[in-house]
């Protein structure tokens, strides 16, 4: 990930961490390209405010700093979340600089987060999310984004998910995907039958209509043949919904869904963080929060004493 004018006002030494901070999160952590792009913009807004205080290497970073500069973005009216992001960054910035040498202490170690205010996710009804997948369109497109949404929605995967998968990823004798999560984690996931016939559809109909000499094991192609894109995921689910009367709907929402449904049928919490390949349970309580409001929604619109 390249750094070039993001630093360029920070002293040389500042300038050598970013670079190679940069490097060890690509190569090493395997975070993905927008994780990096945001953590260097942090590590850098920090390491411009320690500069201004006088401090010219990381190691020259203390709590006292660390905390002056949140409380500074805090000022100019950043959100929670963002604060959390920016606190995330600064701990994986100083461990690291205490690790290679470059400091001999870990201020960031004592830096608390911001707890980020939480929304309850976009769900929609089990009748709604039937609505939107069923869609029926039988040229290769069509049967593509048919494939596509049964597979959202049975799996639950993240867009960059589905369109990272081959085809050598799907076991459709067992119907089960292999998908590649954060940080290159593997994990299997099962999916139902209807995803399984909207599937098979398209490796046998669709997929040979728009495959080219470059397509290579891409599992989705898009209209040239190239494998398919999130952005075209992204308009796929969005044209469904609006198709099927149904509000601004993402490919997220569809995981979203996914877990709520596995949860209201009775899932176990630990299942379904396994299914989404969450790294914390805590990721996947976030389901159990819906869950419960649209019960407490149900209780107060069918009884009769709510």
């Amino acid at each position: 990930m390249g750094t070039r004018g993001m630093h360029e006002g920070l002293p040389v030494a500042m300038r050598d961490a970013v670079d190679e901070f940069g490097r060890h999160l690509a190569a090493v952590d395997n975070r993905s390209v927008h994780t990096v792009r945001a953590y260097l913009s942090d590590v850098v807004s920090l390491l411009d405010h320690a500069a201004h205080l006088g401090c010219t290497t990381p190691a020259d970073l203390d709590i006292t700093v660390l905390r002056g500069w949140l409380a500074a973005r805090m000022r100019e009216g950043s959100a929670r979340t963002s604060q959390a992001r920016r606190a995330a960054a600064a701990r994986t910035f100083t461990a690291w600089a205490r690790r290679t040498g470059r400091s001999p202490s870990d201020p960031g170690a004592h830096l608390a987060s911001p707890r980020a205010h939480r929304d309850l996710p976009t769900v929609l009804r089990a009748d709604q999310a039937a609505r939107l997948v069923e869609q029926q369109n039988q040229d290769p497109e069509g049967v593509r984004d048919r494939a596509v949404l049964e597979m959202l929605y049975a799996t639950g995967v993240r867009v960059s998910e589905l369109c990272g998968l081959n085809r050598a990823d799907v076991d459709e004798s067992r119907r089960v995907v292999r998908v590649f999560g954060k940080g290159a984690k593997e994990r299997a996931v099962p999916y139902g039958v209807p995803a399984q016939r909207a599937l098979d559809d398209w490796l046998r109909h669709g997929r040979p209509a728009l495959e080219r000499k470059t397509s290579g094991d891409a599992l989705f192609l898009g209209v040239k043949g190239g494998r398919l894109q999130q952005t075209v995921v992204r308009r796929i689910v969005l044209a469904a919904a609006r198709a099927a009367g149904l509000p601004h709907t993402s490919p997220h929402d569809l995981r979203h869904s996914a877990a709520t449904h596995l949860l209201d049928g009775g899932a176990d919490l630990r299942a379904v963080q396994d299914l989404l390949g969450h790294a914390s349970l805590n990721s996947t309580q976030i389901y159990t929060h819906v869950s419960t409001e649209r019960l407490r929604a149900a209780f107060k619109q069918a009884h009769p004493r709510a």
